[in-house]
């Protein structure tokens, strides 16, 4: 009996391998299809081949094939198409689009599992075999899509795939962002960016993706996936009148992402706030959110959690901005129309930015449109704004080009104050922005900005200040999961003081500040559950510290010029976005900061043990041009943590270490268009700051709560001598001091972003110190004590609320109240040697009186017919509607031998204004 059966197996195991040697052949094919290249199989063997003439590619093909199987031969032809192919036992091959077809059952198919998850079946479930999909509605007489990406195999039937693509307006070619892309059984979804990218991970199988957003049509569509892909979406713009749009794709980001303290403000945000003399500005609303003051009313610069003004790093299109205010800071410098939105970084900065302790505003501008001519106008009782999107190129390439100018000498030659009926106020600013799409992995945009304010207000003096940039940007993919962007920025700014009195000591005198930056960032999916950020970047600083010259031949001015000051800033930086579990989540950088004084140079040594005096000057060393004279830098940690303890509810924290290597050189109280810039050399040390953060983030149905303290030490913070000689002095740090500074506070933010009512309640607690310690006691403050900085303010409350009568009208309303800022008092006289001097209080000891606003508007919209020319806007707004006599500075004369106290005020009265806007 043994021996038969070994017979029999003999006998079959030579007659499969007689099948397997007929199976082999050789075939010489030039220049024919795959269809042709099957055919020819059918004639040299036995094979019969069974598919849809339509999904096999027509391209010509030149192949050679010596002694080869026909498995090997069809793994070889279809190992990069969607096809897959299955030989049956009677030689009949049959190809399958994307899906395999199984031979035999799994294994333990008719056996039921005893503890099997949930999810896990459904996962088998999805990929275990063929697809079929029955007849399935997305609304009336609309059959559902059906798209494939890839092919199932069977080693990667289970794996997470990632789907990724562009979403586009089909009727203007304009990139939708913030689009939702869901799979609701799944619970998982992603959602598009500025560029209308968006990345996704699904399992492999059918999934059914649905798009939603405020004005697109939604949409629902099966797509079945076995490999990583792309998939573009072309969307129709939905005008379909509604009670109430709700658009959730953002709703748990400021619980799920890992920042903190961190916000983004679009550009529509500011539509419906009252602001002085109705222009919309993005910045203003910013100093609303907790963490962010100015110094007071119409004052430029921001003080970001306990901050100097000059720790912000302000970019538009990633190049820096110097002074971003018009108009002794009411106006931004920055057309309204021409932004795309703000994103402000004062708790978790990202590893890519740098040379700042405080704050990153970054500040994307607008793409155009490149299949549709349009454009925004407006115009109001100061200024008038327009922008034009121009298609250069189908689908591929647009222009934008913004103007804005002021016609404000009206308003000085009105108020009641004789001294400035001859004053004149003016600015403009011009923007223009080159993108296009060269192909599906090359991406390039060129921004160019210009801006240029003018002003006297007084009769003998013409100040003049500008801000130049240049942007360029080349963003290409490299593959599925990497991505890089490199950047090439230029800044500049400058400005000039032209008096010309009735004396002959006329004069012209100037500041000039230029840097240009070479950036490369690249990006890398290293899997699901890293992100890796990395790059370089250098920048070369060139600053004309400032010079003067005398106007005329007569005039009797020694002209003097500051010597020129260089220096190159670089820096190397990754940072991995780890998640670690479905609760826990970390985003860890480091940033490593390099800083070059660059000769020529002349630069003094003082005496060891002795205050730096121009009395202690032990020596001077000179260096020639390019030769590095001092050298500053080291690593910075960027981390931060976020921990769910439910779908709405998580805590974050972080830590920032930063560097800054360029200061501000001002004795004034706010930022003044002619503060100088000052690079670090041997005798001025960069500054250096550590920052902790702790925060609770809670969502409650359509409210967003945030709870966040802070804890912020600093060194080498520069603060000046009483009564210092800033401009025009080549030997500066004779004039600062340099100590310690530390802040601390707590910001509640509770926002409403859906509803009739919505708004936001943002609430600071916050104190900010300085320290100028020194073994010297001329270069010692309040004894050496930590004491209230400039801006300090314990308590800052902002109330922004916009309630929708209609879809057509709504009010609008913001309230404000700060704490009064630090000022120093006299507080008595002395005699000196028969002179009579005025005793100072310590520095900083007392407080102007509090500040508080009120502001109110009422929105008009014009009717949402899709067919017109345009649609308008009217904004009828009240600045400080109470009347609040706000005191911007407090100061003292000398009267008939007597100190009197006289404040400065801004605003004194209600401001009315009303602004029309259409777009078209």
């Amino acid at each position: 009996m043994r021996s038969i059966t070994t017979i029999v197996l003999l006998l079959c195991f030579t007659f499969l391998m007689g099948q397997e040697e007929e199976r082999k052949v050789s075939l010489e094919i030039q220049n024919k299809s795959i269809t042709e290249l099957l055919s020819e199989i059918e004639q040299e063997t036995d094979f019969q081949f069974y598919y849809a003439e339509q999904w096999l590619d027509t391209t010509a093909l030149d192949k050679s094939y010596k002694n080869e199987s026909v498995e090997t031969i069809l793994t070889d032809l279809f190992q990069n198409t969607q096809i897959n192919f299955f030989i049956t036992w009677d030689d009949r091959v049959i190809l399958t689009r994307n899906n395999s077809i199984y031979g035999n059952l799994p294994e333990g198919f008719f056996t039921k599992p005893e503890q099997v998850e949930t999810e896990e079946i459904l996962q088998e479930n999805v990929s275990a075999g063929p697809i079929l999909l029955g007849k399935q509605n997305d609304g009336p007489d609309k059959v559902l899509e059906t798209i494939r990406i890839g092919r199932e195999r069977k080693t990667n039937r289970r794996d997470q795939l990632t789907l990724s693509g562009y979403v586009t307006n089909t009727s203007t070619g304009e990139p939708i962002a913030n689009l939702a892309i869901v799979v609701r059984k799944l619970n998982i979804g992603a959602v598009t960016d500025n560029t209308g990218f968006y990345e996704i991970k699904l399992p492999s199988g059918l999934n059914v993706l649905e798009t939603s957003s405020m004005g697109v049509e939604s949409s629902r569509r099966n797509v079945i996936i076995y490999d990583n892909g792309k998939l573009d979406f072309n969307l129709e713009e939905n005008f379909e009148q509604l009670d109430e749009v709700v658009v959730a794709a953002d709703a748990t980001r400021n619980v799920e992402d890992t920042s903190t303290g961190n916000t983004r403000i679009g550009s529509e945000a500011s539509k419906n706030i009252p602001l002085v003399l109705g222009e919309r500005d993005v910045l203003k609303i910013a100093t609303t959110l907790p963490g962010v003051s100015t110094a007071g009313e119409g004052s430029a610069g921001f003080n970001v959690r306990g901050g100097k003004t000059d720790q912000n790093l302000i970019l538009l299109d990633n190049a820096v901005i110097y002074n971003p205010t018009h108009f002794f800071g009411f106006f931004q410098a920055f057309n309204p129309f021409a932004i795309n939105d703000l994103n402000i970084y004062k708790g978790s900065i990202p590893a890519e930015f740098g040379g700042r302790l405080s704050s990153v505003f970054d500040i994307s501008s607008k793409d155009a449109s490149n299949t549709k001519f349009k454009g925004e106008v407006s115009v109001g009782p100061v200024t008038s704004n327009a922008v034009v999107e121009i298609p250069l190129a189908q689908e591929k390439a647009g222009l934008m080009v913004g103007a804005r100018g002021a016609y404000s000498d009206w308003i000085l030659r009105s108020l009641d104050e004789e001294n400035l009926n001859n004053s004149q106020a003016s600015f403009y600013d011009f923007i223009t922005k080159y993108n296009h799409k060269i192909n599906d992995n090359n991406e390039l945009r060129a921004t160019a900005y210009y801006t240029r304010d003018i002003f006297s207000i007084t009769s003998d003096s013409l100040f003049d200040y500008s801000n130049r940039l240049l942007s360029l940007q080349w963003n290409r993919k490299l593959s599925e999961k990497s991505s890089g962007t490199l950047m090439l920025n230029n800044s500049q700014y400058k400005f000039n003081i032209d008096f010309d009195g009735s004396t002959n000591r006329n004069f012209e005198q100037g500041f000039q500040i230029d840097e240009t930056e070479l950036k490369l960032q690249l990006k890398y999916l290293l899997k699901e559950s890293h992100t890796i950020d990395y790059g370089i970047s250098g920048k070369l600083y060139s600053v004309l510290p400032g010079e003067i010259a005398p106007k005329g031949s007569n005039d009797i001015i020694q002209p003097l010029a500051v010597p020129e000051e260089r220096a190159l800033e670089s820096a190397l930086f990754v940072s991995d976005n780890y998640k670690v579990n479905e609760k826990l989540q970390l985003d860890l950088g480091l940033r490593y900061s390099f800083y070059a004084a660059l000769g020529p140079s002349t630069q003094r040594i003082y005496r060891e043990g002795a205050p730096r005096t121009d009395a202690n000057v032990a020596g001077s060393e000179t260096f020639d041009n390019n030769e590095i004279f001092e050298t500053y830098g080291g690593p910075e940690a960027r981390i931060s943590a976020r921990y769910l303890l439910n779908d709405s509810l998580s805590i974050k924290a972080s830590f920032n270490n930063t560097y800054q290597f360029i200061h501000t050189l001002s004795n004034n109280t706010t930022v003044s268009p002619v503060d100088t810039w000052k690079l670090s050399d041997r005798n001025i040390e960069p500054q250096q700051a550590n920052q902790f953060s702790l925060g609770i983030y809670k969502n409650i149905k359509e409210y967003e709560l945030s709870l966040e303290g802070f804890y912020k030490r600093q060194n080498n913070i520069i603060d000046f001598k009483t009564g210092a000689q800033l401009f025009l002095n080549e030997n500066i740090e004779t004039e600062v001091l340099q100590g310690k500074g530390k802040a601390y506070g707590v910001e509640l933010l509770i926002r409403k972003n859906r509803g009739k009512l919505n708004g936001w309640l943002g609430y600071t607690y916050s104190r900010s110190f300085f320290q100028l310690d020194s073994e010297f006691p001329q270069e010692r403050v309040n004894d050496g004590e930590f004491f209230p900085s400039n801006f300090d303010k314990p308590h800052d409350l902002s109330l922004v609320l916009n309630y929708k009568l209609t879809r057509r009208f709504s009010f609008s309303g913001n309230f404000v109240y700060q704490t009064g800022r630090p000022v120093t008092f006299p507080v008595g006289n002395y005699e000196f040697n028969g002179n009579e001097f005025v005793l100072y209080s310590e520095r900083n000891q007392f407080r102007i009186p509090d500040f508080y606003r009120l502001d109110i508007g009422f929105n008009i919209e014009g009717n949402h017919k899709i067919k017109k020319f345009a649609h308008s806007f009217w904004t009828i707004s009240v600045y400080n509607v109470l009347g609040r006599n706000n005191p911007y500075s407090v100061f003292f004369v000398s009267q008939d031998g007597e100190i009197e106290a006289l404040q400065s005020s801004i605003f004194t009265i209600p401001i009315p204004s009303i602004t029309y806007n259409f777009r078209f």
